[in-house]
């Protein structure tokens, strides 16, 4: 398969910039894939299309504040994003003006309101082309209060705001890690919630930390020969069990994202029972895949030929995923992480 066959043209209109007014005030998109057709609701109207034998899992990773500016030693300025520790204690990150940060280095990171906080120096040049940085003092996540911003993704054309700081994040968000949202998990307010556990459909939490490569397209001419970045998922036991349970019992997984999608399809065997429930996954799943584990899956809008399409594209056929995004085109529907909604349903 190629990948320009899951390239699309969008109009950069179409392109959230912002999130709803109103957290949970979006557009959703049916993809019905039993009789291969779509048709158009809205967000609230979520449980209604539910099938009553579901049970739903969410990720529950929160958004560091992963985003920091630095002054370097010649004065210029330079920007890390903040992808987690490692096992010496530095931080493993992505820089700006990539080819001049080398080993040795230092940088002062500056507060919020640009004065000077603590410095850090590069100690390691990596093949992935991210670089470590180990800070002179290191108080954790007090850090990226002071200093961090947060990480929207490279299409939404801005600088954050004091609104991102909760509207980019998932009303159930608890462990922090991420440096992407989740971003499905975005439509869901408290009520919403409440309301489908309201109709006796149970929701489950699991971890998936999204990495920066998320971001990162689709460079080689053959989807086949593409290789995924690492994310670190968790799910407690508990949590399994009573997700096989379900499975078990002929229920439906929703999962909420993609992220939700490859912390089960990676800890799923072959029997399509969650027997690997932590773990480093770089699953790609793409057209051809057979899904172990998961049924439907409500997600946002994704970009021309990245990972995320293709993979929605394995669940419900690409025919029907191109004519359904070609619908939202025409409807105007609002595309990517601040936009609006799809709900694939078998």
């Amino acid at each position: 398969m190629l990948t320009k066959d899951y390239y699309f043209d969008l109009p950069e209109e179409l392109i959230a910039q912002e999130p709803s007014q109103r957290r949970g005030d979006d557009r959703l998109l049916l993809i019905d894939r039993a009789n291969g057709t779509w048709s158009d609701w809205m967000m609230k109207d979520f449980p209604s299309l539910i099938h009553e034998d579901s049970v739903i899992v969410v990720n529950n990773s929160r958004v560091r504040k992963a985003r920091v500016y630095a002054r370097s030693e010649t004065g210029g300025n330079v920007e890390f994003l903040f992808l987690g520790r490692e096992g010496d204690g530095a931080w493993k990150c992505m820089t700006t003006k990539t080819k001049r940060q080398k080993a040795g280095k230092e940088y002062v990171f500056l507060r919020k309101d640009g004065s000077d906080d603590i410095t850090g120096r590069i100690i390691r040049e990596n093949a992935d082309g991210t670089r470590s940085v180990l800070l002179s003092a290191d108080d954790g996540e007090e850090f990226f209060q002071r200093c961090g911003h947060v990480p929207l993704p490279p299409y939404i054309k801005r600088e954050d705001s004091w609104n991102d700081e909760t509207r980019y994040q998932t009303v159930y968000a608890s462990r922090i890690g991420s440096v992407a949202s989740p971003t499905a998990g975005l439509h869901f307010t408290s009520e919403l919630m409440d309301k489908v556990r309201s109709m006796g459909i149970p929701i489950h939490e699991v971890t998936l930390h999204v990495g920066a490569g998320t971001f990162l397209p689709v460079r080689t001419e053959r989807i086949e020969d593409h290789h995924m970045h690492t994310e670190r998922y968790e799910i407690d036991p508990e949590t399994a069990d009573a997700l096989n349970r379900a499975k078990s019992e002929g229920k439906r997984i929703v999962a909420i994202g993609t992220t939700s999608v490859r912390t089960l399809e990676s800890a799923a065997d072959s029997n399509g029972r969650l027997t690997a429930l932590s773990g480093d996954t770089d699953i790609f799943i793409h057209p051809g895949y057979s899904f172990r584990f998961v049924s439907d899956l409500l997600t946002n809008f994704h970009t021309p030929e990245s990972t995320l399409l293709m993979l929605v594209s394995a669940l419900a056929g690409r025919s029907l995923i191109f004519s359904a995004y070609q619908h939202a085109i025409e409807e105007r529907y609002r595309f990517f992480s601040y936009g609006d909604a799809c709900f694939i349903r078998g």
